[in-house]
């Protein structure tokens, strides 16, 4: 899948490196909140030059192996679906739609954040949610302990998506402050998705 080569390949640069680089990458490409916050007062062609760009760059960058193994795991599963109904392009513009959405939520939230906040957890959400959008009543297959052993079970998509979303949404209202805005990009980046599959389904019923 396209996006996960890319992540695959940034992956293998950036932890290749010497920590003093990695170190500055995350410095150079990370989002500033306090930084980025000040682009949204100016025109819009403001927003094509640094530190603007680090909205969409900090999407590829993540904190460790496991943080990016993570979000691949969330993109096989329901990305790969997603790309075959809707296209690559169509694909690559979700993610980094809802990447840049969830970065913006985080920049007006955490206006004065010196730390640059990395990661696709947004992206990755805008993805869960138009996966539930675009297959509602389709099931995925998950192991679970059911009795004294895990077995395999083919679980609702709706069921198995609600659960990770009532999940979210709980640690947004009880979760620390800094944890619950993370979460906030989840959720933005969930709806986004949403959204974007519900008017997808209706254009290609509308001309079908």
């Amino acid at each position: 899948m396209t996006i996960s080569v890319l992540c695959l390949a940034l992956l293998g640069l950036y932890f290749g490196v010497d920590p003093r680089v990695q170190q500055a990458m995350i410095d150079l490409g990370g989002m500033k909140p306090s930084q980025v916050e000040v682009v949204f007062e100016r025109p819009f062609h403001a927003w094509l030059h640094y530190p603007a760009v680090t909205l969409l760059s900090s999407v590829f960058l993540h904190a460790s192996g496991v943080h990016l193994a993570g979000n691949l795991a969330y993109l096989w599963v329901f990305g790969l679906p997603v790309e075959q109904r809707i296209g690559t392009f169509a694909m690559i513009v979700l993610f980094l739609a809802g990447g840049t959405l969830a970065n913006i939520i985080v920049a007006l939230q955490l206006g004065s954040l010196e730390t640059p906040i990395i990661g696709a957890s947004g992206a990755v959400s805008a993805v869960v949610g138009a996966y539930l959008g675009l297959f509602p009543s389709r099931r995925i297959g998950m192991f679970l302990p059911l009795g004294l052993y895990l077995q395999f079970a083919q679980v609702p998509s709706i069921l198995v998506i609600g659960s990770w979303f009532t999940l979210q949404l709980l640690y947004t209202v009880f979760g620390p402050i800094n944890a619950a805005v993370a979460w906030w990009t989840h959720l933005a980046g969930f709806a986004l998705g949403l959204s974007i599959a519900l008017i997808y389904r209706a254009i290609v019923q509308f001309r079908g």
